[in-house]
């Protein structure tokens, strides 16, 4: 799964020139990404940092991500909030899987709907919600998992999140990319 949402993601992260967070699930899913961005970069000749999580200090991170051109930074959960880039340098976010608690932990046994999905809500919002942290700020948030509209759960998720446009079609999010990369007038 995780090779399959690199693939799909590249041409997004090239359009964009980087400037992007994957936020991933699973440390496993971030090694798995980043080490096929990094393919992906290197074998097209394209100029891009895949920065990620544990390689430096979080706040390392954080500053060569603000500071240098090209960048993409792929993270687990201690990016999903509490991250603040405001304008041009962030304009992609994209998350690889509904970020449900793990399946073996037995508080959540049985009790998914009660718990399971209002935690996926607030985690997945917290996650989005690196994308808009100002007024002025725009971009393409792409959600990976296609639990989102094949299962019951996915409908009360997918409306939980803000109002913002919608689509599954790869031309139309590529076109909003293009657009968010027009100078503003």
């Amino acid at each position: 799964f995780s090779n399959e949402v690199a693939k799909r993601i590249w041409p997004f992260i090239k359009k964009n020139k980087g400037r992007a967070f994957v936020l991933c699930t699973t440390l496993r899913a971030m090694e798995v990404i980043s080490e096929a961005l990094r393919y992906f970069a290197e074998t097209e000749g394209v100029s891009m940092n895949i920065l990620v999580q544990n390689e430096q200090s979080k706040q390392e991170l954080l500053r060569r991500f603000r500071s240098e051109e090209n960048s993409v930074l792929v993270g687990s959960m201690s990016f999903w909030e509490g991250v603040d880039i405001k304008g041009d340098a962030l304009s992609l976010v994209v998350i690889d899987k509904i970020p449900f608690p793990p399946p073996d932990d037995p508080v959540f046994e049985n009790s998914f709907n009660e718990i399971s999905i209002p935690e996926a809500i607030m985690l997945l919002k917290q996650g989005a919600g690196r994308l808009i942290r100002d007024e002025k700020d725009e971009g393409l948030l792409i959600l990976c998992d296609n639990r989102l509209l094949s299962k019951g759960y996915g409908t009360k998720i997918w409306k939980s999140l803000p109002d913002f446009a919608r689509t599954k079609v790869f031309d139309t999010a590529m076109n909003f990319l293009e657009r968010c990369q027009e100078p503003r007038g």
